[in-house]
Formats: structure tokens, sequence, C-alpha cells
């Protein structure tokens, strides 16, 4: 990913991509139309599909479509501001293969996403909701876990992140009923310094991260797995420099 040259960065990072002039420039926000949605429409081709949920500033969704003009890309997030930081800076980008889009992850993936319709999802560092009492707001539970592999196409690919030790024991488990995960050791090669303004900011704190994607199965194991109600261990994390 080619770094940009306006000082755009996050903590020394430059963020990805090279701003051009305002002739140039491309919409990339989007509203949600409260019915499915249409890539080729939208996008005016076929092409591979590509979402981030909780996509945040766009960091890495930026990058991708930087990197890969050959696939389509949508990030979601239900942060207003997150979303406009995201699209100005790819609009400045002139990028034409990327849409941010203000939303609810669940809602989008089994309202606006129809089964087969995704090649990739992708997932940085889900809210590990901290209180016992919020445990049922944990996104990765059993049940969205099958929807992601309803939406994602044969082949289709899972690519999780987090820097939270308990929900990533939870992940190791879970998500080997639909999918076949694969470590990944060490950074990403694409984006060593991080994908992610929380990767970033996870390296700058000294927290370890833990990274994997996974490969849909062709047929679900026939196991059961149980819903995310793990300790996320609040105090440990702070002592280590989180939130």
């Amino acid at each position: 990913m080619n770094p940009s040259r306006d000082n755009d960065g996050e903590f020394g990072v430059p963020f990805p991509g090279r701003t051009v002039p305002r002739e140039q420039w491309t919409k990339t926000g989007f509203r949600d139309p409260g019915t499915p949605f249409d890539w080729k429409g939208i996008f005016g081709r076929e092409a591979p599909r590509v979402v981030d949920l909780g996509c945040g500033n766009g960091r890495y969704l930026i990058g991708s479509a930087v990197a890969r003009p050959d696939r389509d890309h949508v990030g979601i997030d239900v942060v207003q501001v997150a979303i406009d930081y995201g699209a100005q800076r790819a609009n400045r980008r002139a990028l034409r293969n990327v849409r941010f889009v203000v939303g609810d992850a669940v809602t989008w993936m089994y309202e606006r996403f129809a089964p087969d319709a995704l090649d990739e999802v992708h997932i940085y560092h889900p809210q590990p909701y901290y209180e016992p009492g919020e445990a049922g707001k944990r996104l990765l539970t059993p049940e969205f876990l099958e929807r992601t592999w309803t939406v994602l196409r044969p082949g289709g690919l899972l690519v999780l992140q987090t820097d939270n030790k308990s929900y990533w024991k939870y992940l190791l488990a879970a998500v080997q009923k639909f999918f076949e995960p694969e470590l990944i050791r060490g950074p990403w090669p694409d984006a060593p310094l991080g994908r992610t303004r929380r990767e970033i900011q996870a390296h700058h704190k000294g927290l370890a991260v833990w990274r994997m994607q996974a490969v849909r199965r062709e047929v679900p194991l026939a196991v059961a797995i149980p819903p995310p109600d793990f300790d996320a261990n609040r105090p440990q994390f702070r002592r280590r420099g989180g939130k």
C-alpha cells in the first residue's frame, strides 16, 4: 500500500494512498437504503466483494481499495464521525471502489447482504464489552458466525483481529465450526505497522494483537459452540495499558 504524501497519518503511521487535486475527488459516503444492497447497481460492475464491519475511520478499507482496485469494498460502522472521516479520506484519494455507510453490522449482515453475496468479511477489534451484564452485546455469537458463513460465497474469507485475549480464546474455538482458520504469526504483510487505527494504538501501548484469516467450510462441522459469555478481564487489560 502506497504511503500518503499529505501528512495524513496516525501515531506516525501514514494513511494509505495519495490525495489528488480536488476536481478529481469522488463521493464514497452512502446512505443505508433500507433494502438489500445492490452491488452491481452501485459500483457498475461485477467484482469480488469485501466488507469491513466496524470499519472505524476506514484505514484498512481504504488501503485495500487502493491496493486492490479489482475489488469492491463496503465499510459499515455505527459511529457517524468515523464514517465521515473514512469517506472524506476515500474521496480525496479519488476511490471509486469503496462506499462507507453508517449502520449496524447485524442489520446489514441479515437484511442488506444476501446469501452467497460476499467474498471477504473483515472484523477488526470487535468490542469485547467488559461488564458482565453486557456480554449479550458481543457481535461474534454462534448465530452471527453462521450468518457470516451464509452470506460468504464458497471459498470466502473471514478475517478477525483482536487485542483482547479472552475474546481471542473464544474465537479460536468458535470459528472452527464454520471456517478453517489460519493463524497469522506476526504483522500483516501488507501493513506491518497496522491495518487499523486500533491495531496501531495497541502496538503503541505494548499490547499483544492476535490475527486469523479463515476460509469458509463447504459444510459446517457437526459441533456445538457456546455463546460468547467469557470474562473479558478488564482489570488485566487496563494494567497492560488498554482502555
